[in-house]
């Protein structure tokens, strides 16, 4: 049964000169964390219902009788297979928030919202619950208004959960790293241009994998191994990326990488995070000189793709409880192979066949993903 309403807010929508400030006021910041509210659009308003005091919005002088009576507030969260919208990473007003409205809830413009923060590490975001599933056009048009404000917009229909094992398969480079480590030796190696040009080609799936992948270590020949240990010493790590494994580790999920980059990076990675795997490609070095080419079979688009089920069989993974991300042409068959796949900071081939995509800021977004 819900709890009794105690107050009803108009939240601006339409900026005038007494109004413009608030108006563009960022909701996150007036609304408390786990509290529960419902949200209604009715004749051009947008009203907010809260069981207790918001500051920062004024009380409106509806019908409040009406709204504990039409809408009682809900006193739990959404179940996990319910589906929910969850915004952050942007300033959301109340004109932003009808525009949602009305695409998520044109028929029942009545939704139950709350602020949720996975992490003290992450600003709160919100989280509103669905009265239905969405269909295509509904979430093209929410892509859509969520690039024109630059906010970042998850629907979910379902979430993985951290109360069970899990497993998380992330790509390395400009994923769990915010650089490309070939460019970098190529660099060191002086053949830098030449080997940037076919990395972009490659990621961005103008050129196959494989031959890109032979033909850039190729230029690499002759050249001192040395060069490896200077890359891995001033390889950047992507922001929040060790505060998102510790928390997955702590649930007993399952960390890994799989990476179309080198063995002498990945496995550096595994050691610092106690990654369960790493798969990636091993450079030949013969008497501390790179040869241009690689060892074994190339780490490719299907092999991380198999890593996926590979690994969530010999941990006895739930399918719906495995998650993967990645930023290029060659992370989409992983992206697919998992239940929850995430394009991070990714070229738009790849946000167009993700189901999953954050933007901008920290790896720790991931968590925005999780019940």
């Amino acid at each position: 049964m819900g709890n009794r309403v105690s107050f009803l807010y108009q939240i601006p929508t339409q900026a005038t000169t007494t109004q413009a400030e608030s108006t563009t006021t960022n909701l996150l910041s007036l609304l408390q964390l786990n509290q529960h509210y419902r949200l209604t659009s009715t004749d051009n308003q947008l009203l907010l219902v809260s069981a207790t005091a918001v500051a920062g919005l004024n009380h409106t002088e509806a019908d409040l009788a009406k709204a504990q009576r039409d809408h009682a507030m809900p006193s739990s969260t959404p179940s996990h297979a319910s589906p929910v919208l969850r915004l952050f990473a942007g300033e959301l007003s109340g004109h932003i928030l009808q525009k949602i409205l009305h695409i998520v809830a044109a028929n029942e413009p009545v939704v139950s919202l709350r602020c949720i923060q996975p992490h003290t590490d992450l600003a709160m975001a919100l989280e509103l619950a669905l009265p239905k599933p969405l269909n295509p056009a509904q979430q093209q048009q929410l892509a859509e208004l969520a690039a024109m404000h630059t906010l970042e917009l998850l629907y979910l229909p379902t979430r993985p959960t951290l109360s069970q094992p899990g497993l998380l398969v992330m790509d390395m480079d400009s994923t769990a790293i915010q650089i490309e480590c070939i460019d970098e030796i190529a660099i060191l190696a002086g053949v830098g241009a030449e080997v940037a040009k076919v990395t972009a080609q490659a990621m961005n799936g103008e050129l196959d994998f494989a031959q890109s992948l032979i033909a850039r270590v190729a230029t690499l020949k002759g050249a001192d191994s040395a060069i490896l240990a200077q890359v891995l010493a001033e390889m950047p790590i992507m922001p929040g990326l060790a505060a998102l494994v510790s928390q997955l580790q702590q649930h007993n999920w399952q960390v890994a990488i799989a990476s179309g980059g080198f063995t002498y990076f990945t496995q550096a990675l595994q050691q610092r995070f106690a990654l369960t795997a790493s798969f990636a490609n091993q450079l030949e070095i013969i008497d501390g000189t790179l040869t241009g080419k690689v060892i074994g079979d190339i780490v490719d688009a299907q092999t991380k793709a198999t890593v996926v089920a590979q690994l969530a069989t010999q941990y006895q993974i739930e399918p719906s409880q495995t998650v993967a991300i990645g930023d290029g042409a060659n992370d989409i068959p992983m992206l697919k192979a998992a239940h929850y796949g995430v394009a991070f900071h990714a070229k738009a081939a790849v946000q167009a066949q993700a189901k999953y995509a954050i933007k901008q800021g920290s790896l720790l977004q991931l968590l925005y993903l999780f019940d």
